[in-house]
């Protein structure tokens, strides 16, 4: 609210919407950089203990945790530029859901294709994606506490003319 005389005033809301994409964006740059982390150490402890069919399922673990995890974002991004930040838009909804069911179809076709491949290590695989999707909900959720996104859109009131601004009557009379 302002003040305008002797009656407040409701403050005006900005044009400019909130947005996200700070957190998004921080969220798949560490995201990226745990993945690779992952799939290096996944990969030689796969390799150690069961060989190259290790090696193959720390990898593919590493990666098909590092699509699901980026593409949740990526859609929140993507949807945030379709709506122009309107999240309250049913396009916004309808493109994160429709990521979702996506993503939901291709697991279940990528543990049809993979499930009894003698290639692949299907507990290292196991392992590794468990292990990128818990290190990647913490490192979301890190970005989350270190972004510095508004929740509260509000325009502060102005000094009274002849005030300066940082002081108050405590500060002023104690001098």
């Amino acid at each position: 609210m302002t003040d305008s005389g002797d009656r407040l005033e409701p403050a005006t809301p900005t044009k400019t919407p909130m947005s996200a994409r700070p957190m998004l964006m921080l969220a798949l740059r560490d995201g990226a950089i745990f993945a690779g982390a992952v799939a290096v150490v996944a990969g030689l402890i796969g390799l150690f203990v069961s060989g190259t069919a290790g090696l193959y399922g720390g990898l593919l673990g590493a990666a098909t945790a590092a699509v699901y995890l980026g593409l949740t974002a990526a859609s929140m991004l993507v949807a945030g530029s379709v709506t122009k930040g309107d999240q309250t838009s049913p396009k916004f909804f309808g493109i994160i859901l429709g990521t979702w069911v996506a993503k939901l179809i291709l697991f279940i076709v990528i543990l049809l294709l993979l499930g009894r491949q003698s290639w692949l290590d299907g507990r290292v695989f196991f392992f590794t994606v468990i292990i990128a999707v818990i290190g990647s909900l913490v490192i979301d959720c890190l970005a989350f506490l270190r972004a510095r996104v508004p929740y509260v859109d509000v325009t502060l009131p102005q000094a009274p003319d002849g005030a300066e601004q940082g002081t108050s009557s405590d500060q002023t009379s104690r001098s």
